[in-house]
């Protein structure tokens, strides 16, 4: 301390500052002041709902949550791409559920107890949701109040907490369903639609009206140089529809890329040792770890049809659909190489359907499962599936142990023998399941197929390539030195096409490129008139990025929608300039001919014009809402639509009886259904902020 003291008369505050700064990482670990600082700065926030921050740490928390739940479920992991943005979304919906859905559902009224949720657990109100897990089904394939009461008692004997995440994470979700139920109810209960409105709609759509008429068509270029737009009437029209100009942030960037692909000399050295395994390839007499040591694409028994090998290879195709046995030439699609080798041929279904009884594995479950070989028949087969089977889940048709049809793209890993099996006759297989006596019970009409084997490899870019394509990269980068206006002359110095791209937080793909949320993370931390080093992507692919404009969250401002603001309003005064035209030239005219000759536009007849939701939708709307309110002989217009202007007159109107009051209800119905599904959207409105695409 006296050291201290020392410190602050001779270099005063600041120093102390500094020396108390470096005591405090000393005494505390320094993670948890990053976590603190990240805790506290919006930066770091995924979004905002209803005004509750969503730090990413609170977000990550619930998505570990989510992929744990995922697994229980469906047994398997979250490990790719599209299954972690499943669980993601499923993460981010429940944040919305907890802090906007339900507190804005309850503030309406809507409530749900626990003695309702507790009802619709045991089954006293059915719920597809619990249905659709197959956690609680019986024997039989029905819901079962039994098992809900079992899936309690063992949460309450877990020790482990997975299944009290499992029991609340169902609770949770029928809960927020009930919500969601009655949430729409209510809105659908205020929608009522009374006779009076039954009949006018019934009304409607049973009148159509046969219509005379001219059009004078807009032609808006050249432009009149008397309609003038003026800038105030410009700015009057943004300020009073600026919620159609609202913007999401983004970036215009062009980038360069430079692919790592094979040079001749790597494809020549491929093909060299592609040629020096052919002969293991057409001799091997274990084919599967020949192609698992070798090749790109492994051992999978296909049976294949003619044509079916044409989406690997063309000339792989014809050879096999030419020969019934033999080794193919060698054959090159871009930068691979393949050979096929038939191995068998026969007349091979499309699709089984298979019935299983399942037992453990080990040498007990073998034991049994001989046993009831000996014993199994296609009369005793459910009933011995009732009895010894631990696959309690399938009854396809209503029978236990029946899995249903099956293909090759559809089949339990194992059961690859079920496409030549004789139908009627059991066998055993062993799975990674279980011990399993299999009996296909029918089939659909076999197909000459042929069993082919295909060796296949891809030449792969050297060091020296992948070096050659960085250096292009990294000159590039060099000339760029960091700003836009170097990156633009390089690339036309050299004849290197940038590409232009504007892009969101969100953006993750460039052209055919996945998985290039790096280029993004740069361009959204650069300003405009910045460039980048390179930035790899995927080991294959050198980027270099420049950020020419940036667009900040929120309205589009006015200068950059002053052009097509313009144009519209051109657009409106030019039609009204017409209209007033055509209503001078046709003054004192009776008749559709006059008016026709006068415009020098022929007439035309439309017919079953209706105002109604059955209108044709390429009909004006301007045309149609006026033929709906004219007088029928009377000559009406001039009227201004987006194609023309129109003079016309309804010569009659036929009233029908095809829409009934059925159709009515039906299409309110489809409206209330349309309106439901777009009210948590419309409830996220200005309440949600959703920043995941800055972090995923």
């Amino acid at each position: 301390m006296a050291a201290l003291e020392t410190i602050r008369k001779k270099f005063g505050i600041g120093a102390s500052i500094i020396i108390a700064l470096g005591l405090l990482l000393f005494l505390v670990n320094p993670s948890d002041i990053i976590q603190t600082i990240q805790g506290a700065s919006s930066k770091y926030d995924v979004g905002k709902i209803n005004g509750k921050r969503i730090p990413y740490t609170e977000f990550e928390q619930e998505v570990r949550r989510f992929t744990e739940i995922r697994e229980m479920m469906t047994g398997t992991t979250a490990s790719s791409e599209q299954a972690q943005l499943q669980v993601r979304e499923s993460a981010w919906q429940n944040l919305v559920d907890q802090y906007l859905f339900i507190p804005t559902a309850r503030a309406a009224g809507v409530n749900v107890g626990n003695q309702e949720v507790v009802d619709i657990f045991l089954g006293n109100t059915y719920s597809p949701f619990l249905a659709s897990t197959g956690l609680f089904m019986d024997e039989n394939g029905n819901y079962s109040q039994e098992q809900v009461l079992r899936f309690l008692e063992e949460v309450e004997a877990d020790a482990s907490g997975r299944g009290a995440l499992l029991r609340d994470y169902l609770h949770n979700t029928v809960r927020s369903a009930q919500y969601s139920s009655k949430y729409a109810a209510m809105f659908s209960a205020s929608s009522f639609q009374n006779n009076l409105q039954i009949n006018r709609a019934v009304a409607e759509n049973n009148t159509t009206a046969t219509v005379d008429f001219v059009m004078v068509p807009l032609s808006y270029y050249p432009m009149d140089s008397s309609i003038v737009v003026s800038n105030s009437e410009i700015k009057n029209y943004y300020n009073n529809h600026k919620k159609f100009f609202k913007q999401v942030a983004t970036r215009d960037i062009e980038y360069a890329v430079f692919e790592v692909v094979p040079s001749d000399v790597d494809i020549a050295r491929e093909n060299e040792a592609f040629l020096a395994q052919y002969d293991d390839f057409a001799t091997a007499t274990n084919m599967r770890a020949f192609l698992q040591r070798n090749s790109d694409r492994q051992w999978t028994g296909t049976w294949y049809k003619a044509g079916e090998l044409a989406s690997i290879n063309r000339e792989l195709d014809a050879f096999v659909s030419a020969n019934n046995s033999g080794v193919s030439p060698v054959y090159r699609s871009g930068y691979t190489f393949y050979a096929g080798r038939i191995m068998d041929q026969a007349n091979i279904p499309d699709s089984v359907y298979v019935r299983h009884i399942m037992v453990a594995l080990g040498n007990d479950g073998r034991a049994l499962a001989d046993s009831l070989l000996s014993v199994v028949n296609s009369r005793n087969f459910t009933a011995l599936a009732e009895q010894f089977s631990l696959d309690r889940n399938n009854a396809d048709e209503g029978a236990l142990g029946n899995l249903g049809w099956m293909t090759q793209n559809a089949m339990i890993p194992g059961f690859e023998e079920v496409l030549t099996a004789r139908p009627g006759k059991p066998f055993m297989v062993s799975t990674q399941f279980g011990n399993h006596i299999v009996e296909v019970v029918r089939t659909t009409a076999p197909v000459a197929k042929k069993q082919v084997a295909i060796f296949e490899k891809e030449a792969t870019a050297s060091q020296e390539t992948y070096n050659n394509f960085y250096n292009q990269a990294n000159v590039l980068a060099t000339r760029s030195a960091g700003k836009y206006a170097n990156f633009r002359a390089a690339c036309d110095s050299t004849g290197l096409y940038a590409h232009p791209m504007t892009i969101t937080e969100a953006t993750a793909n460039y052209g055919a490129i996945d998985h290039a949320k790096e280029v993004t993370r740069w361009a959204f931390d650069n300003k405009p008139g910045k460039a980048s080093n390179i930035i790899t992507v995927g080991n294959n692919y050198f980027f270099v990025v420049a950020v020419k404009d940036a667009h900040k969250e929120g309205f589009t401002p006015l200068d950059e929608m002053s052009e097509r603001i313009s144009m519209f309003l051109y657009r409106e005064k030019y039609a009204a300039a017409q209209q007033a035209v055509v209503a001078d030239r046709i003054a004192g005219l009776n008749t559709m001919q006059e008016i026709a000759e006068a415009l020098d536009v022929p007439v035309s007849t439309v017919t079953d014009v209706t105002f109604s939701t059955m209108s044709a939708p390429t009909t004006e709307p301007a045309f149609v809402g006026a033929v709906a309110s004219a007088q029928e002989g009377v000559i009406s217009g001039p009227v201004a639509g987006m194609m023309g202007v129109y003079v016309f007159q309804v010569t009659g109107r036929d009233t029908g009886s095809y829409y009934t009051e059925d159709d009515a209800r039906s299409a309110r119905a489809n409206i209330e259904a349309s309106n439901a599904q777009i009210l948590t959207q419309v409830m996220m409105e200005g309440k949600v902020d959703d920043n995941r695409a800055r972090f995923y």
